[in-house]
């Protein structure tokens, strides 16, 4: 059902997870990005079955901001059903993922912006990462591990500033981890895929949702599936046809 994202040219996604102390830093973050967007811009937050305030703070901002709208998850499902929930219901030609842990600007998705034009993905690498030496071990070894086995050459999948044609956004397969692989599923597609240096900050609240399990250990696996789909994958394109009106 079109709704009132097809009046923008560009639809932030915002998955979250019991983030209530981040709720009203982010509201601050958007409206002081939205108004310099290169291209119109709304913001739609996906709460994933949060269990904290997050519910009523998220209705109380969108309450506010004419371009703010939201999605509540009855129960908890994961980012992947976040992200895909999200690309399900918006309608703009342009479709942006961001964490709601606010370690990288919305600000910055005018440095993706620019190229959007001339590419059907363009992402993020997160630069001088404030991290913990050992969290960017396990993401340096994740990394490096999935381009070997998925071949997207992709130095940094994980870094949570993303901008995507939207035609080519629904046509990503859903499954559980699908948003470590949105590269390589893009360019399954025949899609071109840019990455763009952005900044990165500390986390100032909240808490980290990501542990050992489902930094490192969860992607292994999943690279073994992504290599599974990707040999069945087919890629048709409609040549004629008389369905139109």
């Amino acid at each position: 059902m079109i709704n009132k994202t097809t009046n923008y040219a560009f639809t932030i996604i915002v998955p979250l997870y019991n983030e209530e102390a981040n709720i009203l830093s982010l509201e601050k973050a958007f409206n002081s990005f939205i108004p310099s967007s290169l291209y119109k811009t709304c913001v739609l937050f996906v709460n994933d079955g949060s269990k904290d305030k997050s519910e009523k703070l998220l209705s109380d901002i969108c309450s506010r901001n004419e371009h703010f709208f939201y999605i509540n998850f009855v129960k908890n499902c994961g980012l992947s059903a976040a992200i895909k929930a999200g690309i399900d219901n918006i309608f703009s030609d342009y479709v942006g993922y961001i964490d709601a842990d606010l370690q990288t600007s919305p600000e910055d998705f005018n440095l993706l912006l620019k190229d959007i034009n001339n590419y059907e993905l363009v992402m993020g690498i997160r630069a001088n990462r404030k991290d913990s030496s050992f969290k960017n071990l396990q993401s340096k070894i994740a990394n490096g591990f999935r381009r070997m086995m998925t071949n997207d050459g992709v130095e940094d999948t994980g870094c949570p500033l993303k901008v995507i044609n939207t035609e080519y956004a629904k046509r990503v397969p859903f499954f559980t981890g699908m948003h470590r692989f949105l590269p390589a599923l893009i360019q399954l597609q025949n899609g071109r895929v840019k990455q763009i240096p952005v900044r990165h900050f500390p986390r100032t609240a909240g808490v980290s949702k990501f542990h050992l399990g489902n930094r490192l250990i969860a992607p292994f696996v999943d690279c073994f599936g992504y290599r599974w789909m990707k040999k069945r994958y087919y890629n048709y394109q409609i040549g004629t046809n008389n369905l139109e009106k």
